[in-house]
């Protein structure tokens, strides 16, 4: 078994460096890490995770806190955090929150009882008031939304720049009826509200006002609930010739209505949903889509929380990281 010094001399670089790639505890030039990751594949280097974790007190694992484990997105998302994390040694434990503020409270006071040494969380309930309150006694890093309050870092999207793209797509393709689905009142995490404000920033750019007709609220971002929206928009008045949908998995519920009522897609209303899920590239026709740069978030929120985990008690103020997105323009519109 090489040695992490046996390493150092073969890539030409110090031990320190080596060390760094391999715990992912600092960041280290691209090129530099790739030339040592390469030879740490060749050699078949493991490190042994008990000694370390002894000497630092530490366990190797990490917590990663979702709303949903069954929503294709979130699922996604989940896959990529285990990549990321096992590149740095660290195994992930999974919990679901479903959106539950006693569960999301659990898990930020003192992470639940459970030893991780960090956790990634994405939170739907928990007011801001709340989130600054908790006491997780480990680094947290908080994922969508909702604001950081200058006490975790924080990894998400810009949903009303990603929105108001969307929906200056469809009114660029001469659509002027062009409804939402997602309006969700219920919850208080930001996303539909910022998407809601991006759909309402591009109307008001084309001097076309939001209507309360076109605006259709979802109990939950899942098929069923596009569906019904879908069928309400359809059921109030003259039909929308374009709809942009705050997921995908609700776009698809308003493909299946739209084809129930003998509506075509895109002819007779063009569809956005976002997300950029695997299922929306082979609908039929395949979901014009906002797609979050999702290896970007799992990558840069285990940086965020190994910078945290191995520099404790620094001074560094949070990180509120914006990664990119782009919009994929595929056939529904």
């Amino acid at each position: 078994m090489s040695s992490l010094r046996d390493i150092a001399l073969r890539a030409g670089v110090s031990v320190r460096t080596v060390s760094n790639v391999v715990s992912g505890a600092a960041s280290v030039a691209p090129a530099t890490r790739q030339r040592v990751q390469a030879i740490l594949d060749e050699v078949g280097y493991q490190p042994n995770l008990a000694a370390r974790s002894l000497r630092a007190g530490r366990t190797g694992l990490i917590g990663l806190a979702i709303p949903e484990l069954h929503s294709p997105y979130f699922a996604e998302l989940a896959g990529l955090f285990v990549e990321g994390a096992r590149r740095r040694s660290w195994t992930v434990v999974i919990d679901q929150t479903s959106g539950d503020a006693d569960a999301e409270r659990r898990l930020l006071t003192r992470t639940g009882g459970r030893a991780v040494d960090g956790l990634v969380i994405s939170p739907w309930a928990l007011s801001p008031a709340e989130l600054t309150a908790a006491d997780p006694g480990v680094p947290v890093v908080l994922l969508g939304e909702r604001p950081p309050q200058g006490l975790y870092d924080r990894v998400a999207l810009d949903s009303v720049a990603a929105a108001d793209q969307a929906t200056t797509h469809l009114l660029e393709g001469g659509r002027r009826r062009v409804a939402a689905i997602g309006v969700q009142s219920h919850l208080h995490n930001g996303t539909a509200e910022q998407r809601r404000t991006g759909y309402r920033r591009a109307l008001g750019r084309a001097g076309l006002r939001p209507s309360p007709d076109l605006e259709a609220e979802a109990a939950s971002l899942h098929r069923e609930s596009g569906v019904r929206a879908m069928n309400e928009l359809l059921d109030r008045g003259p039909a929308p010739d374009a709809v942009f949908a705050f997921s995908d998995e609700l776009a698809l519920g308003a493909l299946y209505a739209l084809r129930t009522r003998s509506l075509r897609v895109p002819e007779d209303v063009a569809l956005v949903g976002f997300d950029d899920i695997e299922d929306g590239r082979y609908a039929f026709p395949p979901l014009t889509t906002v797609a979050p740069d999702k290896a970007q978030i799992a990558e840069r929120a285990l940086q965020c929380l190994a910078d945290r985990i191995y520099s404790p008690g620094d001074g560094v103020p949070s990180l509120d990281v914006v990664v990119p997105h782009r919009l994929l323009v595929r056939g529904s519109g």
